[in-house]
């Protein structure tokens, strides 16, 4: 017998709360807590203090920047500490811009970057920069000859994301790193979804600059990294003393730089395996999702996405009343990107990959972690249905559907790209 709605939310009661939102932010391992811990008692010098506790703080950083280094395959002076991803972002498009204003004043970007590098160009614009926001296909990857035809004799920079926040979408960032390099333009590119998940080497991508944040990959909150290739000049963006190389001026976060090394060199160590494991799951929770429940559509592209995320539209209904209803389900989802999941509006990416406003609106981001399972997917792929089966009858929406009034803009089976996924997906 089929378990309805309310003995589903009253079972959820009496198990663990199912964590699916590892793309907003981890839990900290185990080791790294340990690590802070220690250290937060042991190691509390200012690295800039010319005596023995700060020498031993600045040992410790130091190490830190080493250690990071040779995960990514870069020099340690290449190598820049920061609170967040958000701030090597600003720093790398801002710092970029003010120190090569005087060459030119062109900025390509896409239309489905974090925030973080969106709201920086729109603040360089309003400084007379002049930004072009290059368009993705349907399933948000940009073709990188798009970047080749926008490159101006004044171009200075292109940022491009290495891994979408929202739909999981990897973009070619090899060749359009090959492409800004011939031309001699900086490319930039926010790693933060990326970095633990999928190999992530600056110099094989051929990024002159990446953004990394310490807290999508079981760090802390409040570190960050950016990666500036040797010789690469950009302004500062924080000025004070004379730390990180007289670049970024605050006192540096020691802690929190080693717990990120540890973080890191954990990811990297077990990343083969667990993308495997995690994209297993991911495709499991795809294939199920789409084939319980009817007028639902996969965003983003169906092989091309980090091994962890799985963004659905759910045609008649909310996004925001999805979310609620799993929160009381004992899931945590998210309906798109973190630093915007206040905003009612529909996500700016869904947007760009041409789905209409009322199916964005109606959107679920589920991203994986380290902790996820197989009885997870299993009460998921029970919970969903019955959630969605419950606002759908709450809908005037489908209501009007039902009786023929409204039209469906996804098909009743579903949709998934089953040319790009080579017919792994639902089929009737």
């Amino acid at each position: 017998m089929n378990s309805t709605f309310e003995e589903r939310m009253r079972e959820s009661v009496n198990r663990p709360r199912i964590y699916f939102d590892h793309a907003a932010t981890t839990l900290p391992r185990p080791e790294v807590i340990d690590t802070v811990a220690t250290l937060l008692k042991e190691s509390y010098g200012n690295p800039s203090s010319f005596y023995q506790e700060g020498h031993r703080a600045a040992e410790l950083l130091e190490d830190a920047r080493a250690r990071i280094a040779a995960c990514l395959d870069v020099h340690p002076e290449e190598i820049f500490f920061t609170s967040c991803g958000t701030e090597s972002d600003n720093w790398a498009i801002k710092g970029t811009a003010d120190a090569h204003r005087r060459r030119g004043r062109h900025i390509i970007t896409t239309t489905i970057e974090h925030h973080a590098v969106l709201h920086s160009m729109e603040a360089l614009e309003r400084e007379g920069f002049d930004v072009t926001y290059l368009d993705v296909d349907h399933r948000g990857i940009l073709e990188p000859e798009k970047v080749r035809e926008a490159l101006r004799d004044d171009t200075i920079l292109v940022s491009v994301m290495m891994a979408n926040n929202e739909i999981g979408t990897i973009q070619p960032i090899k060749v359009i790193g090959s492409i800004c390099r011939e031309a001699g333009v900086l490319l930039h590119s926010d790693g933060v979804q990326a970095l633990g998940a999928i190999p992530v080497n600056p110099n094989e991508l051929n990024a002159d600059m990446m953004s990394f944040s310490g807290h999508k990959l079981y760090a802390p909150k409040g570190i960050g990294l950016l990666y500036k290739r040797k010789g690469v000049r950009i302004d500062r963006l924080i000025d004070g003393g004379a730390q990180e190389k007289r670049q970024r001026g605050g006192t540096e976060n020691v802690t929190y730089a080693v717990a990120l090394a540890k973080a890191l060199e954990m990811s990297l160590a077990d990343m083969e395996k667990e993308s495997k494991r995690q994209t297993a799951l991911r495709d499991r929770l795809i294939h199920g999702v789409i084939e319980r429940i009817p007028h639902t559509k996969l965003n983003g592209h169906a092989t091309e996405r980090l091994p962890n995320n799985a963004n659905f539209s759910f045609e008649f209904i909310e996004g925001e009343s999805i979310l609620l209803f799993l929160d009381k389900f004992g899931y945590a989802c998210s309906s798109g990107s973190a630093c915007t999941s206040a905003s009612l509006d529909p996500s700016h990416v869904l947007l760009a990959i041409g789905l209409p406003a009322e199916i964005a609106h109606g959107s679920l981001r589920v991203t994986l972690g380290i902790d996820s399972t197989d009885e997870q997917i299993n009460h998921f792929l029970i919970d969903l249905p019955l959630i969605v089966e419950r606002l759908r009858d709450m809908s005037p929406l489908y209501s009007d559907y039902k009786r023929g009034v409204l039209p469906s803009l996804i098909p009743e089976e579903g949709s998934l790209d089953l040319e790009i996924a080579g017919g792994y997906g639902w089929s009737s």
